[in-house]
């Protein structure tokens, strides 16, 4: 009977093994030829093989007929009525066969015998002897054990007959398959017994296949039944092919979620690193915006070195974050597009614009910070100053004012007589002369005040009120002034004329000479700051014409003291009994020689302080010249590199790899640059140290410099990232390195503004050269895919995904649902416990807490929906 076990088994081997059985023999094939027609003969006519095909056959239908609950004992007598022959065929096909005769007559039982034959033929399948398909489905089946027991020592498969005796073949073909359920190295090559008997109760315990064959048969017949044993090893091969089927769909499962996790896993890192650098930011641009002045020139000078800390140690390494973070999402995103996944969508605020804009409001706040501690720092040196400008001219003023009141408040001339009341009113207007002379100083005083208050002088509070007393004092010496000279007025007449006069002309010409010494005095002690050579060349060419004054002071001098001269002349002539001394002037010629002197011991003095101040200028000056010197070499460096990158970007070709080897070259002579960047840093902050504000020699600022160099480092990052997702790309769309040249020289030849983008009109004209019809609302689809945000342009990236969008050899949604078809076995869902046994733990645990409840036609509890699962994982759903 041609339908037999062999019909079965060896045919679906045959499907199985792809039908190659027949080079798989080898050169041993001949050898067995006219042995094994031999052994066919007597087969024939042996009553103990006809007795093993009979066991055989039982086992083998009973295999099956167990799933409808049912055996036989006897092919001849239960086959008979045809009833379990047709029952047998629906359980092998999964078909219903025509409703069968119930009746006990003969031809009740033949019509079903028939009708189960019409069934088998049309199915194409012909109950005749081996023919030209069942020997390359034996074929087929031979090589499938040929390859799974390659590896084993003592297996050397080279037919159904002797090859199998010795019992290692059948364990070999389990333990490549499940080495959970024997250990292959304890089996004893002399103990072909035990070793059948072994695999056949493995495979009935485990694999559901019913022993088919004795061991004593195989191991004690010159050549074991070759049909038996392909019938019973087909049952292996369904077995195990089953097997294999569900461990291939468990892979595939597997492979996608390992793909999904290590998506996952980068998309929790990029929202871990955008909230620390968002946080960094947060907590950043308060600082940068706080504007409340200190009170000290030491306080600011603290700030102003806390800036330069986050400018040089702080901020950059957050440059780098942020660089990193827009690569890392633009790897994320291509990786999802290249594995058919949905887009990357960050959380709320998290975005990579987001990340761009706070970067922006950072560095918006930065930008004026700066230039706010240097102007503070400015102020607060001239508040320095004029403070201390302030302290001694009012230290000076109160000196001179210290016990006038009590002098003018004082009545001596009630009881003085007409001389001496003429001597009081000559030295009263001689203090009239003195007080208006120390009217400029008040009114500087006041300004020096007013000054202090508009600056914001920390210690205005005591500043003003020195300052209210000073002109209240000066309100009050005015009256009592005046006051004084009216008194005075009533009882004066002109006393001696000669000396009334030499004594009244010296008061007069003593006080303002003396007011002038004093002033010089001041003046060559007086505190300076400048921030040029130009401005201490100006002190100095003042100094200079103040030098050029002395003679002129000195002649004033000389006839001041003659007027003395001649006083004390006139009174040793006319032998006069009155004392020399100037009753108008509390300037005394010994107070004039000695001011005088200390006027030209100040002169050289204050051309030392001003030459000292010029060499510390010029020192200034050398710093400006250094670090403009290095700013106008690194400034165009840094613009001439950007330039390159740009340039190489567009018009590099050759393997990406080698582009790849450029770019990094770049990067690494880059790096390499950095030390000129810190040793500019390092001028700058001598400058800045030098309270060195400005810079005639270059056009570039260390803030020009730091911004150039930062925008450097990440434009080269940027374009060796965009190099990688190239590669990225190309491996995994399967481009090759010609493709790719050719993909890169359409892009170049419509790139008309050598920018590294195409717009509309460029990209539709490519399109068109390589081959596209476009209509409208074609040409409309393609932008929205390469121009989703509409930009007007298109990147090169964006060019590449469109080219190889259409042959991407990616897993889909479908291929996912059909492997879980497979494990679920054909169910419409899956439960928890059928994950666990297929999928590692990990992934398993992994489905059972994302799918979602089935609840569709033939729901169990604990079922799961591997389809809308599926279909989340690509983006096709709601999940």
């Amino acid at each position: 009977m041609g339908l037999g076990p062999r019909g079965r088994g060896a045919g679906a081997a045959g499907r199985g093994a792809g039908g190659n059985g027949a080079g798989a023999e080898g050169s041993g094939k001949d050898e067995y030829m006219t042995q094994e027609e031999e052994w066919d003969r007597d087969l024939l006519l042996d009553p103990a093989w006809e007795k093993q095909q009979r066991k055989t056959f039982t086992a083998w239908c009973n295999s099956h007929l167990r799933k409808a609950g049912t055996q036989i004992e006897n092919i001849e007598e239960d086959f008979r009525n045809g009833l379990k022959l047709m029952l047998l065929l629906e359980v092998i096909s999964g078909e219903r066969l025509p409703k069968p005769d119930r009746g006990k007559m003969r031809f009740h039982k033949i019509a079903n015998v028939n009708k189960a034959l019409d069934y088998i033929a049309s199915k194409g399948v012909k109950l005749v002897s081996i023919g030209a398909e069942e020997t390359s489905a034996k074929e087929g089946l031979l090589l499938w054990c040929q390859r799974k027991t390659a590896p084993y020592r003592n297996v050397n498969i080279q037919n159904f007959h002797l090859s199998w005796k010795d019992g290692l073949a059948f364990n070999a073909l389990i333990h490549r398959h499940r080495p959970d359920l024997l250990d292959y190295d304890k089996l004893d090559e002399d103990d072909p017994i035990g070793n059948i008997n072994l695999a056949m109760e493995i495979a009935e315990k485990h694999l559901d296949i019913p022993k088919m064959l004795d061991a004593e048969d195989v191991v004690n017949t010159a050549r074991p039944d070759e049909r038996a044993i392909m019938t019973y090893v087909s049952c292996y091969y369904h077995a195990f092919a089953g097997a294999q089927k569900a461990e291939t769909a468990a892979n595939r499962i597997c492979k996608v979620l390992a793909v999904n996790q290590e998506n996952e896993r980068l998309m929790e890192e990029y929202e871990r690193l955008a909230s620390e650098l968002l946080e960094w930011i947060r907590r950043t641009i308060p600082w940068l915006e706080n504007r409340t002045p200190e009170k000290t020139m030491q306080a600011m000078q603290k700030k102003l070195e806390d800036f330069r800390d986050y400018r040089r140690k702080h901020k950059p390494p957050k440059v780098q974050e942020k660089c990193q973070l827009e690569i890392n999402f633009n790897t994320l995103q291509t990786k999802l597009r290249i594995s058919n996944r949905p887009a990357f969508m960050p959380s709320e605020g998290k975005m990579v614009s987001d990340i761009a804009g706070a970067w922006q409001r950072l560095e918006q706040a930065e930008k004026g910070y700066e230039e706010w501690l240097l102007n503070e720092i400015r102020r607060l040196e001239r508040l320095e100053h004029l403070a201390e400008k302030f302290r001694q001219k009012a230290s000076t003023h109160e000196q001179w004012a210290y016990g006038k009141e009590q002098i003018l408040l004082q009545k001596d001339y009630e009881s003085a007589s007409l001389t001496e009341v003429r001597a009081m009113l000559r030295k009263h207007e001689a203090f009239e002369s003195d007080l208006a002379a120390h009217q400029d100083r008040v009114e500087q005083i006041a300004a020096i005040a007013q000054e202090l208050n508009e600056l914001d002088y920390h210690d205005a509070a005591s500043v003003n009120d020195r300052c209210q007393k000073i002109c209240d004092q000066w309100d009050s010496l005015g009256t009592l002034t005046q006051k004084r000279r009216e008194a005075l007025e009533v009882k004066t007449e002109k006393l001696l004329e000669t000396i009334d006069q030499l004594h009244l002309e010296f008061a007069k010409r003593a006080a303002p000479f003396n007011n002038w010494m004093e002033g010089a005095m001041e003046d060559l002690q007086d505190m300076f700051i400048v921030h040029s050579i130009e401005e201490i060349q100006s002190l100095i060419s003042a100094h200079d014409q103040f030098k050029a004054t002395l003679p002129e002071a000195d002649g004033e001098r000389q006839a001041i003291l003659s007027i003395q001269n001649e006083v004390e002349k006139v009174i040793q002539s006319y032998s006069m009994r009155i004392s020399a001394s100037n009753p108008y002037s509390t300037v005394t010629v010994e107070e004039i020689r000695s001011k005088w002197e200390k006027v030209k011991q100040l002169v050289p003095q204050r051309d030392q302080s001003l030459q000292e101040e010029l060499a510390r200028q010029h020192a200034n000056e050398r710093l400006r010249r250094q670090f403009a010197a290095q700013a106008n070499v690194i400034g165009p460096w840094i613009q001439t590199k950007m330039e390159e990158i740009a340039r190489s970007s567009i018009e590099m070709t050759g393997p990406l790899e080698d582009q790849m080897n450029q770019l990094k070259q770049y990067e690494h002579n880059i790096i390499n640059y950095k030390h000129n960047i810190d040793k500019l840093e390092g001028d700058h902050q001598l400058i800045q140290e030098a309270l060195v504000f400005d810079n005639k020699h270059t056009n570039y600022t260390m803030e020009h410099i730091r911004v150039g160099w930062e925008l450097l480092l990440t434009t080269i990052a940027r374009t060796i990232n965009e190099v990688e997702t190239q590669i990225l790309t190309r491996d995994a769309k399967g481009i090759t390195q010609e493709q790719m040249n050719d993909f890169r020289a359409s892009f170049n030849h419509f790139d008309r503004r050598k920018n590294g983008l195409m717009d509309h009109d460029d990209f539709r004209a490519c399109l068109i050269s390589m081959g596209y019809d476009l209509g409208e609302a074609e040409f409309a689809r393609i932008m929205s895919l390469v121009d989703p945000n509409g930009q007007g342009t298109v990147t090169f990236q964006s060019f590449i995904d469109f080219m190889t969008r259409e042959t991407a050899d990616t897993d889909t949604a479908e291929q996912v649902i059909a492997s879980f078809r497979i494990l679920a076995s054909d169910k419409p869902y899956i439960l928890a416990d059928e994950l666990r046994r297929e999928l590692p733990p990990e992934q398993a645990q992994y489905c059972i807490k994302r799918m979602p409840p089935y609840t569709g036609p033939g729901s169990v509890p604990g079922a799961l929906d591997y389809t809308s699962f599926s279909s989340a994982l690509y983006g096709e759903s709601d999940l």
